[in-house]
C-alpha cells in the first residue's frame, strides 16, 4: 500500500509542476503579447498595387513572354497581340502620305508658274504704261506744233492781204496746219491705244492674282491633305505599339489569364503583375486608437510566416471616414462595427533590396504608435534577414 501511495504522490506532483509550468507559460506568453498603452497592432494581410495589362484594341494574342511568378522590369515585353492587319493599313496610309506630298508638290510648282505668268504681266503693265505716256508726251508735242500751226497761218493770212507776203507761202503755212492736224490725230490715236493696252494688262494681272490665290489655297488644302495623312501613319503606329503589350511598372507577375490563340475585345486582361515597390498592408483600428495615429509615423509588420524578422514601415493613410468592419478582416474585438482603415506602407527602397522575398497574401500584423513619444518595446525592434 505505501508503494501505491508514494507512486500517487509523485503523480500528483508531476501534474501539479506541469499546470505550474503551462499556467507560467501562458502568464509570460500573455505579458509578451501585451503592447504598450502608446501602441496599437491590427491584423491584416500583405498587399500591392495590381496592374492589369490589357489590350487597347481587339485583336489576336499571339505570344506571351511570362508565367505566373516571374519578375519583370519597367517597360519590359510580356506579350505581342497579330498586327499583320495594322501593318497592311500602316503601307496603305504611308502610301497615302506620299501621293499626298506629290500633290502638294505639284501644286507648289502650279504656284510658281502662276507667279512667274503674274511677274511678266506685271512687266507688261509697265510696259504699256511707259508706252501711253510716251503717247501723251507725243500728243502734248502735236499739240503745241498744231497750235504754232494757226499761228503762222494767222499771221500769214493777215500779211497777204497787206501784200507782204506770197500765196505760195499761204499755201505752205496752210499745209503744214494741215499736217499737224494730222499729226495730232495720230498722236492722239497712240495715245487711246495705248491706255487700252494699259486696261487689257492690267485686266490680266488681275486674273493672273486670282490664279495666284486659287492655286495657294489648293497649296494649303494640299499640305493639310499630308498632316491628314501623316496623322494616319501615327496612328496606325501607335497602334502597332499597343499591341506590343509592356508593363509600366516592376514587379512580379500574379496571373496569366489568357493565352496564346485567344481572341481578345478591347480592353481585354492578359496579365496582372504586381507593383513590389507599393507593398502595404491595411488593418482596421478603432476610433479611440484611429484618432491618434499620424500619417507618416514610423510602423512595424510583423509576419506569420517568419515572426523572427519585424519590418519597418510608414503609416502611409488613415480613412478620414469610419466605416464597418469587413467579413474578412479580424479585429481583436471581434466583428466590431464602427473602425477606421489604416494602411502601413514599406518602403520602396527596402522592397528593392529584397524583392526576390516579397509575397502578397501573407498574413502578419501591423503595429502603429499612437503617440509622437512612443517607444518600440524589445520585441518590435526592427529585425531583418541578412
Amino acid at each position: 500500500m505505501a508503494k501505491y501511495g508514494n507512486r500517487n504522490g509523485l503523480f500528483i506532483a508531476l501534474a501539479l509542476l506541469a499546470a505550474a509550468l503551462a499556467a507560467g507559460y501562458g502568464w509570460l506568453r500573455l505579458h509578451n503579447n501585451t503592447l504598450p498603452a502608446d501602441l496599437a497592432s491590427g491584423n491584416g494581410r500583405i498587399e500591392a498595387t495590381e496592374v492589369d495589362i490589357a489590350t487597347k484594341i481587339p485583336g489576336h494574342l499571339t505570344e506571351v513572354m511570362v508565367k505566373e511568378g516571374d519578375l519583370v522590369s519597367a517597360n519590359q515585353v510580356l506579350a505581342r497581340m497579330d498586327t499583320q492587319e495594322l501593318q497592311a493599313q500602316l503601307r496603305q496610309a504611308q502610301a497615302l502620305v506620299q501621293q499626298a506630298r506629290e500633290d502638294a508638290r505639284q501644286t507648289e510648282a502650279q504656284v510658281r508658274q502662276a507667279e512667274q505668268g503674274a511677274r511678266r504681266i506685271q512687266a507688261q503693265v509697265r510696259q504699256s504704261q511707259e508706252a501711253a505716256r510716251r503717247a501723251q508726251a507725243t500728243v502734248s508735242q502735236r499739240d503745241s506744233e498744231l497750235a504754232l500751226s494757226r499761228q503762222t497761218l494767222a499771221r500769214s493770212v493777215e500779211l497777204a492781204a497787206k501784200g507782204f507776203v506770197s500765196s505760195q507761202k499761204l499755201d505752205q503755212d496752210h499745209a503744214s496746219l494741215q499736217t499737224a492736224e494730222a499729226a495730232v490725230q495720230s498722236a492722239r490715236a497712240g495715245a487711246t491705244e495705248a491706255e487700252a493696252a494699259i486696261a487689257a494688262t492690267q485686266a490680266q494681272q488681275t486674273e493672273a492674282e486670282a490664279g495666284i490665290a486659287a492655286a495657294r489655297a489648293r497649296v494649303t488644302s494640299a499640305q493639310q491633305a499630308v498632316a491628314v495623312a501623316q496623322a494616319r501613319v501615327e496612328q496606325m503606329q501607335v497602334n502597332l505599339d499597343e499591341n506590343t503589350l509592356r508593363t509600366p511598372i516592376a514587379g512580379r507577375v500574379l496571373y496569366r489569364l489568357v493565352e496564346p490563340g485567344a481572341v481578345l475585345a478591347a480592353g481585354g486582361k492578359v496579365l496582372t503583375v504586381l507593383d513590389l515597390t507599393d507593398v502595404y498592408m491595411t488593418i482596421f483600428l478603432p476610433t479611440e486608437q484611429a484618432g491618434r495615429v499620424t500619417v507618416g509615423s514610423d510602423a512595424r509588420i510583423v509576419l506569420d510566416a517568419a515572426p523572427q524578422y519585424v519590418i519597418p514601415a510608414k503609416v502611409s493613410f488613415v480613412a478620414p471616414r469610419s466605416q464597418f468592419t469587413p467579413r474578412e478582416v479580424e479585429t481583436r474585438t471581434e466583428r466590431e462595427k464602427l473602425m477606421f482603415r489604416v494602411k502601413v506602407r514599406i518602403a520602396p527602397a527596402l522592397l528593392q533590396r529584397f524583392m526576390e522575398r516579397v509575397k502578397t497574401g501573407l498574413p502578419g500584423v501591423a503595429y502603429v504608435p499612437l503617440s509622437p513619444e512612443a517607444q518600440w518595446p524589445e520585441r518590435l525592434q526592427v529585425k531583418l534577414p541578412k
